[in-house]
């Protein structure tokens, strides 16, 4: 059932503007907001779903000359100038001030709920070709990646550039320095420890980059016989035990910008250094992003001397936490797999495999940014669930 308002009117001189629903609520609406809001033609560009209305010409201090309730589905509103801004109900509804309103708006938007999990990862599985061409699948295999981090495509083709095809049906890859897609398997002269048979410890990729990509896609195309076990722990929930186990690690972590760097030749030649916190936290402490790999690590570290140990055995706590057997959890890639992962929340590793004259083990790895990601799931959603 769409909201009905049951009452409207100015008060604070002006300044906000009452709403009552016809549940009982109330909804409180500064003016200022409202008259920036405008919907008008000539405030807002509808086939942009942009505002037209430039903030120059918006007077802070506006008050409301006149405000009428057309209908119950609609409120309309005269201001000083003699313009007109007309709301439907159902929007200032949703833009309802409440924090409660603003909650449910924001998990709307953002979907911010986590799922953490350990060795007890319950790993889901869908087939590839159904989230190519179901849309409902689609939308169930992004919402679970965001909630839990983590999810496996099953059944595809082992040849390359199914991954450039996973990037279309998102909408597109990320390009870096590697390549839209690039080749994991053994190498001569490797430019990174990925290209080589060695064990690869816990990590994020690509923590020099200002904004390391958020998504990560790796296609089993050849497995080994032998070794060659992935392996992923959740970050996010790894960071919690160590702010409860050790806030004083968790903090210098969360506060102390680590250089790392990545310089070769691949897509292109490359030199690249970055600054990054481990444990990038929001305003509330709580983790949003891990950003670890100790193989990029820089050896230039720009902080005081006296306060390099306690950073390695905060770092050691997290990477012996990261390791532990109750947080990870092992499995190992078919031919066909895709794993699909969130490379800001979850770290991955791989056992080391025997190295021969022939490669054994082959993947194709991509990047999708999560703005590309999200944009995609919010499409199917409104589609899935039929929202307007």
């Amino acid at each position: 059932m769409s909201p009905e308002i049951q009452k409207v009117e100015a008060f604070d001189e002006g300044h906000f503007v009452r709403v009552e629903w016809e549940d009982g609520s109330e909804s409180h609406y500064p003016s200022v907001w409202l008259r920036d809001n405008c919907q008008c033609p000539l405030c807002f560009l509808p086939s942009a779903g942009a505002r037209r209305l430039l903030f120059e010409d918006l007077d802070v201090n506006i008050v409301v000359k006149d405000v009428t309730l057309a209908d119950r589905k609609k409120i309309s509103i005269l201001w000083p100038d003699e313009h007109t801004s007309e709301y439907e109900a159902e929007w200032l509804k949703k833009r309802c001030f409440s924090e409660k309103a603003r909650a449910e708006m924001q998990a709307d938007l953002f979907l911010p709920e986590h799922q953490y999990w350990g060795s007890d990862l319950q790993l889901s599985k869908i087939p590839f070709e159904e989230i190519m061409y179901n849309d409902e699948s689609a939308y169930r295999w992004l919402c679970t990646l965001k909630k839990l981090g983590i999810v496996l495509l099953t059944g595809a083709a082992t040849r390359q550039g199914e991954l450039i095809k996973l990037g279309q049906r998102i909408g597109f890859l990320r390009l870096t320095f590697y390549g839209p897609t690039w080749q994991v398997q053994d190498k001569a002269d490797a430019n990174n420890v990925a290209y080589t048979t060695g064990k690869l410890s816990f990590h994020t990729d690509y923590p020099v980059l200002q904004h390391p990509p958020g998504v990560q896609f790796l296609h089993c195309i050849k497995q080994t016989a032998a070794g060659g076990e992935s392996e992923v722990v959740d970050g996010f929930h790894v960071s919690n035990k160590l702010k409860k186990q050790n806030p004083e690690a968790y903090q210098i972590l969360s506060s102390t910008a680590v250089d790392y760097t990545d310089v070769g030749v691949d897509y292109c030649d490359f030199a690249v250094h970055g600054k990054q916190r481990i444990i990038d936290i929001d305003s509330r402490g709580q983790a949003v992003r891990i950003n670890y790999n100790n193989a990029t690590r820089d050896s230039v570290f720009d902080i005081p001397a006296e306060k390099v140990r306690p950073f390695y055995a905060a770092l050691k706590e997290f990477n012996d936490l990261l390791n532990s057997r109750e947080h990870k959890f092992t499995y190992k890639l078919k031919p066909g797999d895709i794993v699909t992962f969130d490379n800001w929340r979850v770290l991955h590793g791989r056992q080391s495999y025997p190295s021969g004259s022939e490669v054994t083990r082959h993947l194709e790895g991509a990047y999708a940014d999560w703005d590309v990601v999200m944009s995609r799931l919010q499409i199917l959603r409104k589609r899935v669930l039929n929202r307007d």
